[in-house]
């Protein structure tokens, strides 16, 4: 009689999950290819999709700021570009520190309990904004004193740390070998968030104006609050936590000690840093360059073109996870900060006619959107690879290092993702910086394309020549 043992994998049956209560889920194993397609694919991509849900309405409200600002002018309120350009990057700063905490609550509560407590807490930011933006100045008096609106605006960062628990969680789900895609996936699903928000606000504004002279910002907030109640429920009834995954103090202090943590947090600076700064500052820069092209009328619908940078970045990011998969992470993220580079130069030459073209200067800011968003997708594939082949597996691209690597990693991933998001405080900062000293957003634009191309030599130095000697990709 033939050993089970002998027989090919996929014709194991795998070990048996044990459903506990709380929505527990002990013996997860996704690497078992029999567990994997008897059930747990279908638990898998179920939890993934309440997931990106949760995670998109994360970004919605982390980027609200980027938008309302915009239109914060037309309610009464008088603020320098300085000022305006730090309400748009404090919900970056403090999302991205606290994405350090909300990694770690993953193992300590599980997944789907962070998540909708994460989920809830996006009920602060929303209603605190509607109230702020309501109390407007009438006639240059009185309103909301700049000091309160960029604390509520920091409440905004709530919604970023969201991404770090997700994407945390969302590693144990899935078998190395498709761990791009998915990744790539859940990420996209929560970028997507900015792109709607940004999309749908000028919309709201608009046709549920309260009088025809002032715009209804403060549906900016109200709007997404029954989508975040929705966001809590489905975490309730539809997901998972999994004893598996535990990320503990000791993965943690490994992940701090590897070298490998910081230069690929440095990476993603450049990457996620540059796709959620840009997705911040860019309304803000169509309406100061482009003033007739910054917002078009649509029946009693107001539209704005600059979602559609964190629109094509957002869904560009699977396919970099997807490239990364085929032709290894660092071969595809050093092609990206190549294009970035290149696109950014582009820009520049759009801004340095007398009389630049809105057209031109869209489709090239695209272009680098599109190489941001491929970026984060591979870079994020890169990480988990990096640190299974490090700890022994040749086979790195395919094939999981263990359960420890994979805490390690997902403590890893927590704490890179936060130190990119501090790019999206950084870059709007960097635009105003250039617009206050300088008087046009050219100079920093410059100070991209030196950024990118420093990127570009610490990914070729690190990621591929040494790996290519060794005849392996990551």
């Amino acid at each position: 009689m033939t050993d089970t043992a002998e027989l090919p994998t996929r014709q194991q049956p795998g070990n048996m999950l044990t459903y506990l209560k709380g929505r527990w889920i002990d013996g997860w194993d996704p690497e078992d290819v029999g567990q994997w397609e008897r059930e747990g694919s279908k638990v898998a991509r179920r939890n993934l999709g309440f997931s990106v849900y949760a995670e998109f309405l994360g970004f919605v409200v982390w980027q609200l700021w980027s938008i309302v600002v915009v239109s914060l002018g037309k309610y009464g309120f008088d603020f320098t570009d300085s000022q305006q350009f730090w309400l748009i990057s404090m919900p970056s700063l403090v999302g991205a520190t606290l994405r350090f905490p909300y990694t770690f609550m993953v193992a300590k509560i599980g997944g789907r309990n962070w998540t909708i407590c994460s989920a809830a807490l996006l009920l602060i930011p929303t209603t605190a904004m509607s109230f702020a933006i309501a109390n407007h100045p009438v006639n240059g008096v009185g309103g909301t004193s700049y000091g309160v609106m960029l604390f509520v605006a920091a409440l905004g960062g709530f919604g970023g740390g969201n991404f770090a628990s997700s994407m945390a969680n969302i590693t144990f789900f899935f078998p190395q070998r498709t761990k791009g895609w998915a990744l790539g996936l859940n990420a996209a699903g929560g970028n997507i968030g900015a792109a709607v928000s940004q999309f749908a606000v000028p919309i709201l504004v608009s046709v549920t104006a309260a009088a025809a002279t002032r715009p209804n910002l403060p549906i900016a907030g109200w709007f997404w609050i029954p989508f975040i109640v929705i966001a809590i429920l489905g975490a309730v009834f539809g997901m998972n936590n999994l004893t598996r995954a535990k990320t503990d103090f000791k993965a943690y202090g490994a992940a701090f000690k590897d070298p490998q943590l910081w230069l690929m947090s440095l990476l993603y600076i450049g990457t996620f840093g540059s796709f959620i700064g840009l997705s911040g500052a860019f309304p803000k820069l169509v309406a100061d360059q482009f003033k007739d092209f910054s917002t078009f009328q649509l029946g009693t619908a107001t539209i704005s073109l600059a979602f559609t940078g964190a629109l094509v970045g957002s869904l560009a990011r699977p396919y970099g996870g997807k490239l990364a998969d085929k032709f290894g992470g660092a071969y595809v993220t050093v092609a990206a900060f190549l294009v970035m580079t290149g696109a950014t130069l582009a820009v520049i030459g759009t801004l340095a006619v007398a009389a630049p073209n809105f057209w031109a200067f869209l489709a090239c800011f695209l272009v680098l959107f599109i190489a941001t968003g491929v970026g984060n997708g591979s870079m994020y594939r890169m990480i988990p690879t990096v640190f299974s082949y490090r700890a022994g597996q040749k086979d790195a691209q395919h094939v999981s290092a263990g359960i420890s690597t994979e805490r390690k990693t997902s403590a890893a991933l927590g704490i890179i993702s936060a130190f990119g998001a501090y790019g999206g405080f950084i870059v709007p900062q960097l635009f105003g910086l250039s617009k206050t000293h300088f008087g046009n957003y050219s100079t920093g634009l410059w100070w991209f394309v030196a950024a990118y191309i420093v990127f570009l030599a610490i990914t070729v130095a690190a990621y591929v020549v040494p790996y290519a000697r060794q005849h392996t990709r990551v």
